[in-house]
């Protein structure tokens, strides 16, 4: 190929980077009977797993919003998104060894197809929040409202995808540089499942835990996802908070990824 990190056009970029992501669309589904039902099984199970539990067995006081299967659903497309992404990261460059040895396309690039290639996947899963919306306003009349927040949705992905880019141009070279990590970040994800205000919402914590939790980027780009339809769900603490730390998370990502790249490719 011809393509070189100092002389990449961002049209080139950008082609490179969609042939690899649709690269690993076509092998996930390809492999797979239930294709595409895979990319909403997973968030719809663990939906209807927490909607039992907090609102049959547990008659959920004071967590989330009604309709909560609905709020539910807002918080676990994202949080799937963020966490198969990660889960990515760790082995973005040890799968493809060999070409990211043997070609000279930019090596960010592996980072960014896992982003994209999730984010697709994200995208074909909203039909079944738009379904669960619809349900619940057919159910309960009068329960479902879609606001000025909407608009605050296609934000929330832009922001969640900065700091996935962030994460990634940092977790990518340290997981080749230390292969423990790579087990360290799955439990890691584990434990950073229930500090996201997925079940519930930074709001539903009580004094200094809410301000603890809104240090989480997701805590403020979870609340942007769902201004839509839960609008006092707002808390410009969380939403300010994860701004900042998503751009000195994408500054710092890039600064440790151009100093290991060298270091890492030796290593493959």
């Amino acid at each position: 190929m011809r393509l070189g990190p100092a002389r990449t056009t961002p049209r080139e970029y950008l082609h490179s980077l969609w042939l690899l992501s649709a690269r690993d669309l076509r092998v996930r589904y390809a492999t797979s009977a239930l294709g595409y039902v895979w990319s909403v099984l997973d968030p719809l199970v663990m939906s209807l797993i927490y909607w039992f539990v907090f609102t049959q067995v547990f008659h959920r006081r004071g967590v989330g919003e009604d309709p909560y299967i609905v709020f539910l659903i807002i918080g676990l497309l994202p949080w799937v998104w963020f966490n198969t992404a990660v889960t990515d990261f760790t082995r973005a460059f040890t799968k493809d060894a060999k070409l990211v040895r043997s070609t000279a396309i930019p090596r960010s690039i592996w980072v960014n197809r896992v982003i994209v290639s999730k984010g697709v996947e994200f995208l074909f899963s909203l039909p079944v929040l738009a379904a669960f919306i619809i349900v619940a306003a057919v159910v309960s009349p009068g329960s479902v409202h879609i606001g000025w927040g909407a608009l605050l949705f296609p934000v929330a992905i832009v922001l969640q995808a900065l700091l996935l880019v962030g994460l990634g141009l940092l977790i990518a070279p340290l997981c080749v540089l230390y292969s423990d990590l790579q087990r360290t970040t799955r439990l890691i994800l584990r434990a950073t499942f229930y500090a996201t205000p997925v079940i519930y919402s930074v709001n539903d914590l009580p004094g200094a835990f809410g301000h603890i939790a809104a240090f989480n980027p997701l805590a403020g780009i979870f609340t942007l996802y769902r201004m839509a339809l839960f609008p006092d769900q707002w808390n410009t603490f969380s939403v300010v908070v994860a701004v900042i730390e998503v751009l000195v998370l994408l500054v710092f990502g890039a600064w440790v990824f151009r100093a290991l790249e060298r270091t890492v490719r030796k290593e493959l």
